[in-house]
This record gives structure tokens, sequence and C-alpha cells, in this order.
């Protein structure tokens, strides 16, 4: 299928062939009719991709400090590599669209194959011939209303919660500043509710476009007279009851020119982005009260509302992102409201690279901009949900003298940034790893890993990997919750298995691990356990010498707080943060000690998510380890300190590695930036596979750290030791 994206690195424009994404429970596969371009935002998102790093970097105040901050922690190669991936990747654009429902996911029921609806949401609602939207991101389009108008919907809605953040009544009125797409349906939403409006804007076409919907009068910014004079008129001089900023770009005027148009205690509701340097004498004389509008209504950045279809009780929240999508159609439907006017042209899909250009730089001068799409043949198949690279090889399967391969062909399922700066770019220069499939949910996440690495075949179904009898090793880089079933599939294929900490969440997806291990005699199994491939630590464990095995170690992790929409916080799902992330430093110290874990106590610290917890070990060695979210961003990450014999070591954050033995002291640095050992390890690993030799960590030992990681969590409850 065909999808709009954008390289925001060097601010390419293309219209890409991707895989077709798969239906998935909780949601609907949609075709798309129309998708509506947000000449707002998506154009904001597109000039920013064309800024110089200093020009991005002025843009984005908030993303430069959380960089600076990765750069006191990781260093600058490490940072720069992270970024770098992350800049140099095709991201989608597009969040409000109409199509037609073609498969319905188990728990999507309420809606038909064949039905009209309309689509909201940034990673759901995309320029793209189909897409996989959500129940709650969704609503059908009732009778009468046409697609083209109907792919408004989700913009908006984003102008709906702005009037309701207002609490407008009958019979007021309001001063709209910035007649844009939001502004124009904004004045449309008043007049449909009785308050009289008017409007600022520099461009005159823009006002006349206001007045024709509903609006009183309007003005340019550089000459208030003529509105501050009507609007004295129709409010007896009181002014404004509510001012709507739907304007963006750097300039104060919008919030200066509020306060002139509002009333004493009027309501200024923020809808666009723009400065807001707030006049402080003139907004406290007036006791203004400044509101912010988030996006389109109760439940946006809730994952759980969004992705998860948990719906909010309408005595509770009234009005959500969904209940406001059908109230918008509705509007439309009983020709309350009309947002043909605001169509300024409709492009083939095809055309969109061009179309964008052409807003960009100002030859297209408009206000709603359409995409149309292909309608396929009636007779036509399924969308395509796997795209080969041209030219593809099949990977060499011949043998040398000693019986290994020659090369060996990996697919992947799952390629978010972890595995793609981690492990994908190291894969890339092994000779013998060929990189010959990927799938992933997300059609560019897929495209953007075939582009970068290689892969012969892209795909957006996990089972075409698990059915890919060409491969040798499947590696399983998905989120946590889906680890353990996985695996067994993946063991059950035969083939050797690679998957990301955490191997399992529970005991109970332990022992089908082990059973499945049993069952199909494949223990050909790797957990993404890296740190024990550092070259710094294992460095330091053989300055460290014979008595390491014996020593006392202590693991202190500064893990710090997660951002806000973080999967990780939702652990009725994905486990806590310590099953995700805590196998990690048991096995690094289950390597130290050479020995398995024996028993475990643990408790908890003062934030919600830290851990200390000590371990025994079956050789009798022990240690510690302290994970703890409420330390400085700044400071190392990881530090680790063994004692014994005499002899002291401490790793400091794959930086640099000391060793205290006798008198004497050394000392060795890190070259190029942190190594945590994914090089290593994927080297290590793709040796393996490729001779048949042991897998780089036995299958008891990465059973036992699952173990003993799940374990701590029941410590933490039990409030005492608990054995492996």
């Amino acid at each position: 299928m065909k999808q709009i994206a954008q390289n925001y690195k060097s601010g390419e424009l293309a219209v890409l062939d991707v895989p077709a994404p798969v239906c998935r429970p909780g949601g609907v596969l949609v075709r798309t009719l129309f998708s509506l371009i947000s000449t707002g935002t998506e154009m904001m998102k597109v000039s920013e991709a064309s800024m110089s790093m200093v020009g991005m970097a002025r843009a984005r105040p908030d993303q430069v400090r959380k960089v600076i901050d990765q750069v006191q922690q990781q260093g600058v190669v490490t940072t720069y590599k992270k970024v770098m991936n992350k800049l140099d990747s095709y991201t989608p654009l597009g969040y409000s669209l109409c199509g037609v429902v073609t498969e319905v996911g188990r728990g999507a029921e309420e809606f038909k194959v064949g039905q009209l609806v309309a689509c909201a949401g940034n990673e759901q609602a995309l320029h793209a011939d189909y897409n996989w939207v959500p129940v709650n991101l969704c609503a059908a389009v009732p009778q009468g209303v046409l697609p083209e108008h109907a792919a408004f919907a989700t913009v908006a809605s984003i102008a709906m919660h702005g009037v309701r953040r207002a609490e407008v009544q009958l019979g007021e009125t309001a001063a709209v500043i910035g007649l844009g797409l939001i502004g124009q349906l904004v004045v449309r939403l008043l007049a449909a509710a009785g308050v009289q409006a008017v409007g600022i804007d520099p461009v005159p076409d823009r006002c006349r476009l206001a007045e024709k919907a509903g609006a009183v009068v309007c003005g340019s910014p550089d000459d208030l007279s003529g509105v501050l004079a009507e609007l004295g008129r129709i409010t007896s001089g009181r002014g404004a009851d509510h001012v709507f900023l739907s304007a963006g770009g750097s300039s104060n005027g919008p919030v200066e020119a509020a306060v002139k148009l509002a009333r004493d205690r009027a309501r200024v509701i923020d809808i666009g982005k723009m400065k807001l340097d707030l006049p402080w004498n003139d907004y406290y004389m007036k006791e203004l009260d400044v509101r912010f509008s988030r996006s389109y209504g109760p439940g946006r950045y809730d994952t759980r509302y969004e992705l998860d279809g948990i719906d909010y009780p309408a005595g509770y929240i009234r009005w959500t992102e969904k209940r406001n999508l059908e109230s918008f159609l509705d509007l439309v439907a009983r020709n309350q409201l009309d947002v043909s006017t605001l169509i300024d042209g409709v492009f083939p899909m095809a055309e969109a690279a061009k179309v964008y250009e052409d807003l960009k730089s100002g030859e297209l001068k408009a206000v709603g901009v359409l995409l149309e799409y292909p309608v396929p043949a009636e007779d036509a198949a399924a969308p395509a949900t796997k795209h080969v690279l041209p030219g593809a090889k099949t990977p060499s399967v011949r043998k040398n003298s000693t019986g290994a391969k020659d090369q060996i062909a990996l697919g992947f399922v799952g390629a978010g940034n972890y595995a793609s700066s981690m492990l994908l770019p190291h894969l890339a220069k092994l000779p013998a790893a060929n990189l010959a499939h990927v799938a992933t949910t997300k059609s560019l996440s897929a495209v953007n890993a075939q582009k970068k690495f290689g892969f012969s075949t892209a795909s957006t179904d996990a089972d075409s990997v698990f059915e890919d009898e060409s491969l040798d090793a499947i590696f399983v880089v998905t989120r946590h919750a889906t680890h353990a079933k996985m695996v067994c599939r993946a063991l059950e294929t035969g083939k050797a298995v690679y998957v990301e900490k955490p191997l399992a969440l529970t005991r109970e997806e332990t022992d089908q691990i082990a059973e499945a291990i049993e069952k199909t005699g494949n223990d050909r199994l790797m957990v993404g356990f890296n740190r024990r491939f550092a070259p710094l630590l294992t460095a330091m464990r053989k300055g460290f010498g014979a008595v390491a095995s014996t020593s006392a170690t202590r693991y202190l992790v500064n893990a710090g707080p997660l951002a806000s929409d973080s999967w990780y916080l939702n652990e009725e799902a994905e486990g806590s943060r310590f099953i995700g992330e805590g196998g990690h430093f048991i096995d690094t110290l289950s390597w130290w000690a050479d020995s398995l874990v024996a028993e475990v106590y643990a408790v908890r610290g003062q934030e919600k998510s830290d851990v200390q917890a000590t371990f025994r070990f079956a050789n009798g060695a022990s240690g510690t380890i302290s994970y703890l979210c409420g330390g400085n961003a700044r400071f190392p990450k990881e530090t680790l300190d063994a004692t014994g014999g005499g002899i002291s070591a401490r790793l400091d954050n794959f930086k640099t590695a000391d060793v205290w033995s006798g008198r004497g002291k050394s000392t060795t640095k890190a070259r190029g930036g942190q190594d945590k050992g994914q090089q290593s390890e994927m080297a290590q690993f793709v040796e393996a596979v490729r001779t048949g030799a042991p897998m780089p960590i036995s299958v008891e030992s990465l059973l036992a750290t699952t173990r003993a990681t799940i374990a701590v969590g029941e410590s933490l409850l039990s409030g005492r030791p608990e054995r492996v």
C-alpha cells in the first residue's frame, strides 16, 4: 500500500510503498477514502523538518534538555547514535480521515464490514491506503454525510473541545484570534451554539470566509479598531465573554490582543501552539481565566482509553474523544454545521508530496486540503502485509568444511528504537548475518528497518516471520507481555531464538517456556542480558581474578523517572519496571559469582518503583541491587562495586573500570563511548547459531535469572526472603 512519510533529519517527504497493517483485536481495519491535511499542526511539523539542527533545537527546547541529560549520563557518542537513529527515520503524517471498514477485530463488533467511519489518531488515522484504528478513535458516519466532510471529524473535535473548555452559554460573545482551519471551525461551532463571534486574522480571505460562516465581523490584528467597535456595540461595551487563541507561531501578538477584546473576568482558551508571554498587569487587572484545551478531548494521551478501548462513563465524563467525533458528525448530518466551504482543494494521494511542498512554499494558499484515495477493483485481493526489497537475494545456506553455515538468515519481530539503535547496527556489520525478514505492527517501522539495515522482506504480520522456513534464528523484540508466548512459538519452529529481556513476567510463563524447551528438544534460546559481554566489565572481572566467585557485589542503578506516556507505566499488562529491567543486573551478578541465585530478599524504597534486593547465590556469594528512580538525571545510571579476597573493584557507568589489588590500582577506560556489551553479544549469538556451538548463556541460567527477577516481586509482597 501507499503511505505518506517524512524523514525528520533530511526533511524528505515521500509517498512510500509499505506493508499494510493487519487487523488486531480491539479495532478495525479501514480503507481510506479521504484524509485531511492539517494546515496548522502538520505544516508546523513539515517546516521543523526542514530546519537546521540549531533551528530544530530552538523549536524543541524540551527535547534539547533531555539530550543534555543523556549526554551527561551516557556520553556524547552513545547519545548521538540514539538521536540520529530517531531523526533519520521516516515518521508518519496525518490524523484525521474517513474510510470504509474492511475487517473487524475481536472486541470491535460494534462496527461492520463495509461501514463508513471517521477515524482519529496521529499514530492510527494516517495518510495511508489502510489503517488499523482502535474502537475509541473510530466513529460511525451517519447516513447522508459525505465522506469528504466526515474526514474533518478529528480536527473539528479539536475545535469542539476548545469550545467546551470555554463553557459557552447561549447569547454570549466570543473573539477568535487566528482563522486557520481550527479557527474557522470554532467560528462555525460558536454560531451553532448561539454565540456571537468576532474574528482576527491577517489574511483578508480568511476573515471573509469566517464572516460568511456566521462571524459578526472580522479584521486584521494590525487594526483592531473596527473589530473592537463592533464588539463594543454588540456587548454594550463589556467585551467578549470568551477569547479563543487558535493561532500559531512565535509572536506574542495574539496574547496581547486577547486582553483588549476580553471583558472583565473573561475566559481565554488556548487551542493553538503559540508564544504565551502573558502581560501580567493587564491579565491581573481583568482577572482573566486562562485555560488550555488539550487536543480533541478526554481520553487523549491515555493509552488505556485510546488503545485498550476502556471508555469513561458518560455520567463522569460526558464528552470524550469518541463522543466529540460523534457529536461533530451529528451536527453535519443535521445540517447545523457546514464544512464544505472549508475545502480549498482535493488532490490524489499520489500527489501528496507536491501538495505539502506547495503548502509550505505558499504557492497553495488553503485552509482545508483533502487527499483522495483510489478505490480498488471489487475483486481486488486483501492488502499485502509484506514488502519485498527489489533485488533481494536468498540467503546462502552453504556449509564450510566444519559443517557450519557461511551465513545465517535472521528474522525480527519488532524493530523499535532499542532494536534499531542497539542490536541491528551490530548485526548489519556481521558478514555471517543476513537480515532477511522484519515484522512490526506499524508499517513505517518495518520499512524504516528495511531501508536502514537491508532486510529482504518487511511485514506487519508476526506470523509471517514464524512461518518463514528460510530463517535460522528469530529475534523477539516486542513489548514485555508478548515475550513468553512468542518465545514458545518460536521454539516450536526449531529455530534459534533471541528475546529481549524479560524472558517472562510470571512463574507460570517461565514454566511454559521450560516445558516448550523440553517438549520440542530445542534449547537454542538466548535472552538479551548484554551487560556480562561489556568489555570493561569482562576486563574488570579478569583483573579481580578467581576470588570473584566468592566476593560480595553491589549494583546501584539510577533508573530515573519515566515519561508520563511510557508504556512501562502499564504494570498490569507489562509487569513492573523491575520485572522489565532487573534481569540485566541479576544476570550480571550471577555471571560475576559464576553461580545461580538461591534466595532473594527485597524491600521497597521511597519511590513506588524503588527496589532494594539482596541475593544469596548457591556457592555462598552474595550481592545487592539498589534500583532507584528518584535520583538526578545526570548522575551515572549504573555503578557496580565488588569486594573480596583483599581486592576491590568498581565499574562506573561503563566508562571506567578500576581494580584495587595489593598496593596498586589499575584503571581501564572505555573507547568510543559506552559499550554495554551488545556488539559482543550479537557476535557471539550469531556465531553460536552459525556453528551449532552452545548458546552464550545456558538455558539453566536464563530460567534461574528470570525466576529470581520474579522472586523479587514476590518478596516485596510477602516481606520475607523467597527461594528461587
